[in-house]
């Protein structure tokens, strides 16, 4: 079993490129468990840093989690449960691979390149935005529509989509035949 040190130092390599030590990027109290993942109990505060990628492979956070104003391709690294809020809004994301399974809050993907919500969490306890995707297709918000306790803002005005209609279209999609709906976005 390696010791906590050298899962630590492992760590700290990996991260090199990025300079950002462990400590500065949490608010609270961390463990570093054997597989070398993170565990928080507060947050993780990763803002405007310029990063490519989440330099840490980070497994529950207790609090929030945020990634927002960086250049990241890929959630990798991200927490697989986030207790509080999780924004990744403004960055180069084109898809939600790696982001958590569950978040106890709102989830903020705005503002990126977003072409599936391929890898969204099963479950968000608040609101779930992802406006100002403009390759984002409506007929994505079908994957999400029943794991998002409250609402979901898609369109670049901030008004909250109906999640009925979400739900009828995707029935009614699901109903007809590609063919039928030809190149419709529904």
């Amino acid at each position: 079993m390696k010791s906590l040190e050298s899962i630590y130092n492992s760590i700290v390599l990996e991260n090199k490129k990025s300079k950002i030590p462990l400590t500065d990027c949490i608010d609270g109290t961390y463990t570093i468990n054997d597989d070398g993942s993170i565990d928080v109990d507060g947050s993780v505060i990763l803002i405007n840093e310029k990063l490519t990628k989440i330099p840490f492979k980070f497994r529950n956070v207790s609090d929030d989690f945020y990634c927002y104003d960086n250049q990241l391709t890929s959630l990798d690294g991200a927490p697989n449960t986030v207790g509080g809020n999780f924004s990744c809004y403004d960055n180069q994301l084109t898809s939600l691979d790696g982001a958590p399974i569950t978040v106890g809050g709102g989830f903020d993907c705005t503002c990126n390149n977003l072409i599936s919500l391929k890898g969204a969490p099963n479950r968000v306890g608040d609101n779930f935005l992802c406006y100002n995707n403009p390759n984002l297709p409506y007929s994505e918000l079908f994957k999400i529509v029943d794991n998002v306790k409250d609402d979901i803002y898609y369109s670049p005005d901030y008004l909250p989509e109906d999640k009925d209609k979400i739900r009828r279209d995707r029935d009614v999609k699901g109903v007809l035949k590609d063919d039928e709906l030809g190149n419709l976005d529904v």
